[in-house]
């Protein structure tokens, strides 16, 4: 199949992942539509994508978690030859003070997405996973193998209810699906033109570090420090968002190249190796030249202790692995804060 003749619809593709997918795809030739409900993102990214791009993708605001909203988009639009699907709400400490909104978002979407997917003969989808499915671990790395654990916070139950249902949909339905279980994806495209930019306070750790360096948070608090790690903080599998996005064309081409084996197939995307939340500090202050004002706090409810990626599977079938390090994360992101912070001025 050629790129050129080929139509992604990009849902959630001016939000932070979606952004930096949206640019890769293009630089790989496909035509993009995204379709964004501006929930937390901005229009004006369309804008940057377009300047590193040096192509504009289709843009059309809508709300996919409204049922005729969503029948009236898809009635629009031409031939879309696959869907990447990120519109979700993310958040975990957010899901649990707000259970019902992250049910409501992220489970309506999806399900409009595959009806309207069967009514209009799109048979391609790549799902925005995540490794909050697996719950806290046993054994690590874990693998796609790891049954579901005890989901730790509403958003992880969104998305074990969302594979089951897309799995589900591949057996009834004529569709091929790849879901990818992302770790915790850090950094922003080299060019500092598009990177994590939350409305509000920030959710993750990443950007809460950048803006505390900024001084627009006036202290970090790091969640725990008596947890079962070397250093006493929790540790995550950070990788860097450009390896996601690049991550996200390999289970795109191999849907529309049908080199799956499975109907549905499921693969972990993160670095292989785990990283503190001490570790990720001391990563940006070496490379920033920036002290981080942070102190301990206590544990938030939602939060694992530990977890990182066996990827074996996404190396082997997928042809994909990650080529940046945690200082090169760490970086980016604060060459994307210094963005954001002229950009005020």
């Amino acid at each position: 199949m050629n790129n050129k003749n080929s139509l992604v619809l990009v849902t959630g593709g001016t939000g932070y992942l979606g952004s930096h997918t949206v640019v890769e795809l293009m630089n790989q030739g496909y035509d993009v539509l995204i379709a964004d409900n501006l929930s937390n993102s901005y229009a004006e990214v369309v804008d940057f994508i377009e300047q590193i791009a040096g192509k504009r993708p289709g843009f059309v605001a809508v709300d996919l978690a409204d049922c005729d909203a969503a029948r009236a988009f898809f009635a629009g639009v031409g031939k879309i030859d696959a869907i990447i699907h990120f519109a979700a709400l993310k958040a975990v400490n957010e899901s649990v003070q707000n259970p019902l909104l992250y049910f409501r978002n992220n489970l309506f979407s999806l399900i409009n997405l595959l009806e309207n997917m069967h009514g209009h003969n799109i048979r391609s989808l790549v799902f925005s996973s995540s490794c909050t499915v697996y719950g806290q671990p046993d054994i690590l790395p874990v693998s796609e193998n790891c049954p579901f654990g005890k989901a730790w916070s509403p958003y992880g139950r969104t998305k074990q209810i969302s594979e089951h249902i897309i799995e589900d949909s591949c057996k009834k339905e004529n569709l091929n699906a790849v879901s990818l279980r992302y770790f915790n994806p850090i950094g922003a495209h080299p060019s500092a033109l598009i990177g994590e930019y939350p409305i509000g306070t920030p959710g993750n750790l990443m950007p809460f570090i950048t803006q505390t360096a900024a001084g627009i948070q006036k202290i970090l608090h790091v969640f725990g420090s008596d947890y079962d790690t070397p250093d006493g903080t929790a540790i995550r599998d950070y990788i860097h968002v450009m390896d996601l996005a690049n991550a996200h064309i390999a289970a795109l081409e191999h849907l529309l190249h049908k080199k799956y084996k499975e109907s549905c197939e499921v693969y972990n995307i993160g670095a292989g190796r785990g990283y503190s939340v001490l570790e990720v500090i001391e990563s940006f202050e070496k490379v920033s030249g920036q002290k981080l004002n942070y102190e301990f706090a206590p544990r938030r409810k939602g939060d694992i202790v530990k977890i990182w990626a066996d990827v074996t599977r996404a190396n082997k079938e997928l042809q994909w692995c990650v080529s940046r390090s945690l200082d090169e994360m760490t970086l980016s992101a604060w060459k994307w804060q210094l963005t954001l912070e002229s950009r005020r001025k």
